[in-house]
Formats: structure tokens, C-alpha cells, sequence
């Protein structure tokens, strides 16, 4: 519905025309009612004439000017009468009628105002059902700002939402013709979307044409840009984006009553846009959390089988801190009944560990078998993995024996492991020491290799400091000397027997969430 800001001639409200009638038939008056001519020798306009009879005796009896309140002045023209018409009934006739234009304009507006708000009501539940009915906030971007451009009247509109990440805005959605494409920086000093975006207060302003278009004679088009705000339960509010209307379809300009509108609508936008920004990091965090699980599961399978590993009574463990971590353990079945038993514990946890772990398995799987000594296996190993661990700046702690039981000796390198023991039939015990700085930081002359007599009854412990860190100290025991003292009371015992009994040292309820992961193999030949 049009605004009421004029009067449509030749257009009369029905309580005028009915007033006319009434005085017609009360003094069998013969009326006219005229816009006069502006200019000397121009007609008259003819708004209203008593129908039926003849209109060319311009003698006038009574004539009264009515000065509506919109619209021009009109003459009410009295050309013959049944009765004297006394002055104060053509008074009263003129006052009427003046009411009467008065009250049907007062009508024609709240009917108009009424209308506006019906359609701002409308407007504001159709967007309510349109961001409660989809997850899909292009589309639904698109559709508000359609709907919004058509209720208010606007030639163009445009919807940028902000990006934290790249500290930018983007548009979402825009409807007629083609404007700036974006992104927007939110500090740049020449646009005003990035302005109301900054300073998070709405504006309504004159956007000049370009030279071409004034040349053109286009106009300056009204310009409205609202913020676009998320005001959470508790906490201040933040704003997310910004909403702008461009140019007017009648020509005016935008209202403050236009702007209250569409920071309504900016209200429930902002409220969708944080909602599909939260739906969406739960879907990924739900997603991250799956592929996780599954690289678990993958990281656990890479691990050998060793219930059913030939040659050895062996058991293991290995529990992440977090799901994958960068711990592990191998055993090999080598030519003349010998056993490769090897343990490493990269440096960190986690994911970027777990990828350097799963290098290093499937490297060392191939070179133990190729490699005639438990040194040259972790040279190659050394120089396969140099250039992931120097870029992630990572390094790997390796222990690798060669155990072979005919000849009843264990040959080992060790690459800065400290948690490697064997622990003989009497209860003594023989750290397998280091013999060259950890992978990741050795030199081209390592690596050098050790051995030492090994007998059927042995057994041999090698462990992460994950396990032994969890534990306090107690009298004069550190953590690894606890763990150590527990498998030589236990070292009779099955393999996985013990290794039951040291997880049962640190409990996970009793771990830190700072803590490594932990990892523990104990070998019997």
C-alpha cells in the first residue's frame, strides 16, 4: 500500500460524497466542488457535480474555499438552491466537508501504518521460519535478504558475514544489481560496511553515482547499513556480520522507523549465524573426534600380534595420552631362530607424533630384515627419517636388540633410551645404556652397538618414561626404580602378568592430562 501523502483527484471518500448528498437533499442544492486553475485562462478541475442536472449557468449562490490538510484547496460551489441559504449553514456545510477530508486522511494513514506493520510482523516471522526450517545459511541468506529488500522498498541489498579466522567479511548473500564482491577488511577506512562493522552502530546515508551516471542524471540513492549483532545469554554482545540496503524504489530516502526494522532482522540473522557457527565446529569436532578414534584403531593395529608371535613369550602395551601418540614397540622373527625386539618413543604426543611413529615402523619392518646388525638398522633408520624429524622438529628415542638364543647373547643399539633392562634369574638386573644420541640429533658416525650374554630365563624389560613419570617418588625410589623393582618381584611371572601389574601403578584416574603415553614391553625367550 502506497503512502497516503497526497490527495488522488477526482478520487472523493465516500463520508464526502455522502455528506454532498445529504445537503443536496436537504436544500435541493445543486453543488459543484473545483480545484481552481492555478493560471489565468486555464479550467477549472470538476471534482464533484450534483448529477441530473444542467451545469452551464455558472451563477453562484454560495462559494467556499476548503483547505484540506494534504492535497490543494478546493472551492465548494453552490449554483442553486430550493431555500435561502443562510451563511451559517454553507459555513457548516464547508466545515464538514474540511472534517471529512480531515478524518478519511487520518484513516487512509493508520490503515497505511497498520498495513506496514502487518508486513513487518510478517517479515520478521518469515525470516524466524525461514532460519528455523534450514542449516544451510546461503540459501537461507539469499531468502531473508529478498524478502527484506521487498517489504522495504529497496532497489539493492547486500549481507556480509565475518570470518574470524581470516579476519575478514564476506558476503553471503546479495539481491539486484552485482556491487563489491569482497572479502572486506574490517579495518579498511573507505567503506562504510567495514566502518558499521567496526564501530557496531547502524547509519543511513547519501551514496553519490558515479560521474558516468550523474552525467546520466541519476540521483544520490539512500544508503541504510546495520550491523548485524550476537548477544549471547550472558556475556556483551559481538558483531558478526553487517546488512545493507541500497537505494529506495520510490526515490526517498531510508527512516529511523527502517532502520529499527532491519536491526530486528539483523538481531535474529546474527542469532542464526552463530548457531550454524556452533552447529557447525560441533559437527567438526564430531567429525575430528570419528577420524581420531579411527586413527586409534589404525594406530593399534600397526602394532604386531604378540600372543601369537613364534619364539617368545612376549606381552605389550602401549596407551596413548591422547588417542594416537608417538609411542611403540616391534618384534621380528629373523633368519637363524633369532628375535629383533625394538621399543621407541618419539618426542611430544599426539598426532605429529603418531605420523614420525608410523614412519618409523614401516621403515624399521624393512631394514631390520635387510640390515645384518641392530646398528646399521637404526643408521638407515636415521638417515630414512632426518628430514620429517628436523622439520618437525621432533626426535626419537630407539632401542633395538637382537636376541639370539643359540649363541645365548643379546646384541643391541641403543638411541637414547633410557628405560631398557634385562633382568636375570636372581633378581639382578643389566641396563642396556645408550650408545649414541637419540634419532634426530646423532651424527654421521653413529651408531655403535653393545652386547651382553643372555640366557632362557632372562627377561627383558624396556618401558617410556610415560609409565615411570606418572609415579611419585617413594623413599628413596624414583619412578623408574619402582617399575623396575616391581617386574623383578614379578619376573617369574607370565609376561602379560606383569605388564598387567605395571599399568597398575599409575592408574589412569591418577594420571595427569600433562602426561606422555605410555608404553611397556616384557620379553621372555
Amino acid at each position: 500500500m502506497n503512502k497516503p501523502d497526497r490527495l488522488v483527484l477526482g478520487t472523493l471518500p465516500d463520508p464526502i460524497l455522502q455528506t454532498l448528498a445529504d445537503f443536496e437533499g436537504a436544500f435541493g442544492a445543486v453543488l459543484r466542488l473545483i480545484v481552481p486553475a492555478g493560471d489565468p485562462g486555464a479550467a477549472d478541475e470538476v471534482l464533484y457535480q450534483t448529477d441530473g442536472h444542467d451545469h452551464s449557468d455558472t451563477t453562484t449562490i454560495v462559494r467556499s474555499q476548503i483547505v484540506p490538510h494534504i492535497g490543494p484547496e478546493l472551492e465548494l460551489q453552490v449554483l442553486r438552491a430550493d431555500v435561502a441559504l443562510p451563511d451559517a449553514v454553507s459555513a457548516a456545510l464547508t466545515s464538514a466537508l474540511a472534517q471529512g477530508f480531515a478524518a478519511t486522511r487520518e484513516i487512509q494513514f493508520f490503515t497505511y501504518e497498520l498495513s506496514e506493520r502487518f508486513e513487518e510482523i510478517n517479515l520478521l516471522y518469515s525470516i524466524s521460519e525461514t532460519l528455523g526450517s534450514t542449516l544451510d545459511m546461503d540459501s537461507a541468506s539469499a531468502t531473508i535478504l529478498g524478502e527484506v529488500c521487498d517489504v522495504m522498498g529497496a532497489k539493492r541489498g547486500s549481507l556480509w558475514v565475518y570470518d574470524a579466522v581470516e579476519n575478514a567479511l564476506h558476503i553471503a548473500a546479495e539481491v539486484g544489481d552485482d556491487g563489491r564482491v569482497g572479502p572486506l577488511s574490517p579495518d579498511d577506512p573507505d567503506t562504510i560496511t567495514s566502518m558499521v562493522f567496526r564501530e557496531g552502530r547502524a547509519i543511513i546515508a547519501a551514496r553519490q553515482p558515479t560521474s558516468t551516471a550523474r552525467d546520466a542524471g541519476a540521483t544520490a540513492d539512500s544508503f541504510l547499513s546495520v550491523p548485524i549483532r550476537y548477544s549471547p545469554g550472558s556475556g556483551g554482545s559481538r558483531t558478526v556480520g553487517v546488512v545493507n540496503l541500497i537505494g529506495r524504489q520510490d526515490g526517498g530516502r531510508f527512516s529511523s522507523a527502517n532502520q529499527k526494522l532491519l536491526s530486528a532482522i539483523a538481531s535474529q540473522i546474527g542469532a542464526a549465524i552463530e548457531n550454524h557457527r556452533l552447529i557447525q565446529e560441533s559437527l567438526s569436532k564430531e567429525r575430528m573426534a570419528k577420524e581420531m578414534e579411527l586413527a586409534h584403531d589404525l594406530q593399534m593395529k600397526l602394532l604386531p600380534a604378540l600372543d601369537r608371535f613364534k619364539g617368545a613369550d612376549a606381552a605389550g602395551r602401549v596407551q596413548p595420552t591422547e588417542l594416537v601418540g608417538g609411542d611403540f614397540y616391534q618384534l621380528f622373527e629373523l633368519p637363524g631362530d633369532r628375535i629383533g625386539v625394538m621399543l621407541g618413543d618419539v618426542s611430544l604426543h599426539g598426532f605429529p607424533s603418531a605420523l614420525i611413529m608410523t614412519l618409523t615402523m614401516s621403515a624399521a619392518g624393512i631394514y631390520a630384515r635387510e640390515a645384518e646388525s641392530p646398528a646399521a638398522v637404526l643408521r638407515k633408520l636415521d638417515d630414512a627419517l632426518s628430514d620429517e624429524l628436523a622439520s618437525t622438529e621432533m626426535f626419537l628415542t630407539l632401542v633395538y636388540g637382537v636376541i639370539d638364543p643359540a649363541a645365548g647373547v643379546l646384541v643391541y643399539s641403543n638411541a637414547g633410551h633410557p628405560h631398557a633392562f634385562a633382568i636375570r634369574k636372581d633378581g639382578s638386573t643389566v641396563r642396556l645404556r645408550a650408545t649414541d644420541p637419540p634419532l634426530g640429533f646423532a651424527g654421521p658416525d653413529s651408531y655403535a652397538e653393545e652386547s651382553i650374554a643372555w640366557n632362557s630365563d632372562d627377561l627383558l624389560l624396556l618401558f617410556t618414561d610415560g609409565l615411570s613419570d606418572t609415579l611419585p617418588t617413594r623413599g628413596l625410589k624414583n619412578g623408574e626404580a619402582q617399575v623396575l623393582d616391581l617386574a623383578v618381584r614379578h619376573r617369574f611371572s607370565a609376561p602379560k602378568a606383569i605388564i598387567d601389574a605395571l599399568f597398575e601403578l599409575a592408574p589412569d584416574a591418577q594420571r595427569s592430562a600433562l602426561g606422555d603415553d605410555r608404553t611397556a614391553l616384557v620379553l621372555r625367550s
